[in-house]
């Protein structure tokens, strides 16, 4: 391994303080201001047309992007994983100014006549206003005078941002009131995501409340005194959420603990319906008909109509199964009442759903998730999951020691490459059949603690590109998750979907190691919000491959692999009570279209959005709430309890569901007959992870599947053709 000892690039620092995170994104800003202002003094395309060239004008803005994200996504991941709140404060800051940097830039006149004049000399203009559906391909670049499909991608899109930020807009009230949305919109998605990292809410329960949750949950809840003296303290963070919702015998415990969860941040209410009104306005003033119309026609599906006729045809598809499903789970529920002489009054509630979920899955496939995850400790099952890559991608994963974190840190200090004491850190390399160069870092942040992000994401730390001198810089990329910390007695162990879940996050990671763009803009995950989630979605196949499963099970006290009946059990699950969860998926998907698609400004003014939220779920999953005890179908705010809808997933959220399609058709084309063909393995390594978002997604796809993709396997996978 000595050949993979000594990285050509040194991995970032982490040593930001309060004042320098706020102190270099300034710098930044001002830096790039800089240039912007020299380009708009020196080229005068009124006097001199040829002057402005993709050389002269886009070259030196990108080369100037390039630099900046190499700190610029560091500086505002302190608010996400520091265990210091002054710096999370600071990075949330410190966002703050690079956000509201990024739109005084986008809304620039000076700067925007002199991309469009290099977009009207590079004949491109030409070509695509022949043909508006027209996907820039190499023949199109080429004939442009530019010298790759991905430079050409960028200067279309970067003409076209200027338009969509409001520069189509004559100057004046409009184009002030739209920049004065835009900023809000930014604050208003930095406190909200704040408020959320922030949350600490929690309910004191009697130990007997708590009856049947797991022993190695309860023993690491903050014990009560005073006047809590002998209660136990729950958290709203998943590992203390999930097993009481899936273990605790009491109903009144488990409706309490899903009522107070779906009010745990209720201070996001009102900004939330503020954040849809100002898009609503923002779109309207555009010209488009909706949020959702602004936001989707620069996606794979490119109209709210494909994306609410695949949604509707789905939920009609998965609506006599989900009918089906809770009849059988409220027969369950009706026998367990009845043995534990509890009142039952008919109903299958939504604080039931994963008590009974789990319930059925061990009385009828006689599993229990708890012996499954002796199978999967956490460690032994990361090193499984990165050999499946290493074997599959022709990758190398090095996991750095402290004498290599001293050696190769830039500081010489072990602890300055590093954010927390927990996370763990590899150096990635190709490995021989691919040339042994050097790919990136890969970190890994796998517990909860307080101020740090609640649910598992990737997050790209430094995106590669293709330096002015012609050499790679490479990624850092980092996956952030909350899985139960070890105890004395026994290793962090992983429940199945936590495998899932793993595998899915570590999916993205891996896409972001393999880029090999020109632009740091387009490296990597850097693709169409509904084109995103496929690369990841179709790894997830691999942990309901019996074959894999074996491979990255050990037990945490033999170090046995998982028995085949086991597994055979396991793979049974994979589709039990599928309609409901993908209804759940529906009702996110379906709100979200909804606020994002009304007839007019006024009606979204007096939309009541936590009663649309909690009646369409009701009436996409059929699951009863609190409304049929004869409460107000206001009772909860789910919708201010997660980021999605604020942080980017705005009318995208149908994305999740959209890029199965794409997932289950590569799944089932190249990879299901042999899912660990290396030929194939690196086939997509290079024509999708490797490609990001250089080239149109759809081109990407088709050279990857050899045709246009299609619903068939999607629909087969769900047992819906």
């Amino acid at each position: 391994m000595a050949k993979y000892a000594n990285p050509p690039q040194p991995p970032p620092l982490f040593t930001g303080t309060k004042e320098s995170i706020v102190a270099d994104a300034k710098a930044l800003c001002d830096r790039t201001r800089a240039i912007l202002d020299a380009q708009v003094a020196s080229i005068k395309p009124d006097e001199d047309p040829a002057s402005a060239t993709f050389e002269s004008v886009i070259l030196p803005q990108v080369d100037d992007e390039n630099q900046s994200s190499l700190s610029s996504r560091i500086l505002g991941f302190y608010q996400y994983v520091s265990g210091d709140s002054e710096l999370r404060d600071a990075s949330t800051e410190a966002e703050k100014v690079m956000d509201e940097f990024a739109i005084e830039c986008s809304m620039r006149e000076d700067v925007f006549r002199l991309v469009d004049a290099v977009y009207k000399n590079s004949g491109l203009a030409v070509s695509l206003d022949k043909d508006k559906d027209r996907s820039i391909d190499a023949a199109l670049a080429k004939a442009a005078g530019l010298q790759d499909v991905e430079s050409a991608r960028l200067l279309e899109k970067e003409r076209k941002s200027y338009i969509r930020n409001g520069l189509g807009l004559p100057e004046g009230p409009q184009r002030d009131r739209f920049k004065e949305i835009k900023k809000r919109l930014s604050q208003i998605q930095i406190e909200f995501q704040k408020n959320l990292n922030e949350e600490n809410g929690g309910i004191w329960f009697a130990p007997e409340e708590l009856d049947g949750v797991p022993q190695d949950v309860l023993d690491t809840l903050e014990k009560g005194t005073g006047e809590n003296e002998g209660k136990l303290r729950l958290t709203f963070k998943y590992p203390d959420l999930f097993p009481t919702l899936k273990f605790a015998k009491n109903p009144e415990t488990r409706r309490r603990v899903f009522v107070e969860n779906e009010n745990k941040c209720n201070q996001n209410v009102p900004l939330f319906k503020e954040a849809i009104l100002l898009r609503d306005e923002a779109a309207r003033l555009l010209g488009y008909p909706d949020h959702a119309s602004f936001r989707i026609e620069d996606k794979m599906a490119k109209t709210p109509k494909t994306v609410m006729d695949f949604l509707n045809d789905l939920k009609a598809r998965l609506a006599a199964g989900g009918v089906k499903e809770i009849q059988h789970l409220l027969e369950l529920k009706k026998k367990d009442h009845a043995e534990r002489n509890l009142p039952f009054d008919g109903n299958y509630y939504l604080w039931d759903h994963r008590f009974y979920d789990r319930m059925m899955i061990e009385q009828e496939y006689s599993i229990d998730e708890n012996a499954i995850a002796e199978y999967f400790p956490l460690k032994s099952t990361v090193a499984g999951m990165l050999r499946i890559f290493e074997e599959l991608f022709g990758l190398v994963f090095v996991e750095l020691t402290p004498e290599d974190r001293a050696r190769i840190s830039p500081t010489g200090k072990a602890e300055d490459i590093s954010w927390h004491e927990d996370v763990i850190i590899f150096s990635v390399w190709d490995d021989g059949s691919e040339g042994d160069a050097f790919v990136g870092y890969l970190y890994l942040d796998l517990h909860p603690r307080p101020g740090k992000y609640g649910h598992a994401a990737n997050f790209s730390l430094q995106p590669g590109f293709l330096k002015k001198d012609g050499t790679r810089r490479y990624p850092a990329t980092a996956l952030v998750c909350n899985f139960s910390k070890p105890t004395e007695k026994k290793p962090s162990l992983l429940k199945h979907d936590e495998v899932v879940t793993l595998f899915h996050e570590l999916g993205h990671g891996i896409h972001d190691l393999a880029g090999r763009t020109r632009y740091a803009r387009y490296h990597g995950t850097s693709t169409v919000r509904d084109f995103v989630e496929a690369p990841s979605q179709m790894l997830e196949n691999w942990c309901w491959t019996p074959s894999q499963l074996k491979s990255l099970s050990s037990h945490y006290e033999t170090g046995k692999p998982i028995p085949d009946d086991l597994i055979e059990k396991l793979i049974a699950t994979k589709h039990v009570n599928d309609a409901l969860f993908n209804l759940r998926q529906l009702h996110f998907g379906l709100f979200d279209m909804a606020v994002h698609t009304p007839k007019t400004h006024e009606e979204l003014e007096k939309l009541d959005v936590s009663k649309l939220y909690n009646d369409l779920r009701v009436e996409i999953s059929q699951i009863k709430g609190p409304e049929a005890q004869g409460e107000p179908s206001t009772w909860g705010n789910g919708q201010a309890t997660f980021g999605h809808l604020i942080g980017g997933y705005d009318a995208g959220y149908y994305g999740y569901l959209y890029s199965q399609v794409y997932s289950t058709d590569m799944f089932y084309t190249v990879f299901k007959s042999n899912p660990m063909d290396p030929v194939q393995g690196r086939r997509y390594r290079h024509t999708v992870l490797e490609k990001g978002g250089s080239q149109d997604e759809m081109l990407s796809l088709e050279q990857f599947l050899g045709r246009k993709p299609s619903t068939e396997a999607f629909y087969k996978e769900l047992g819906l053709e």
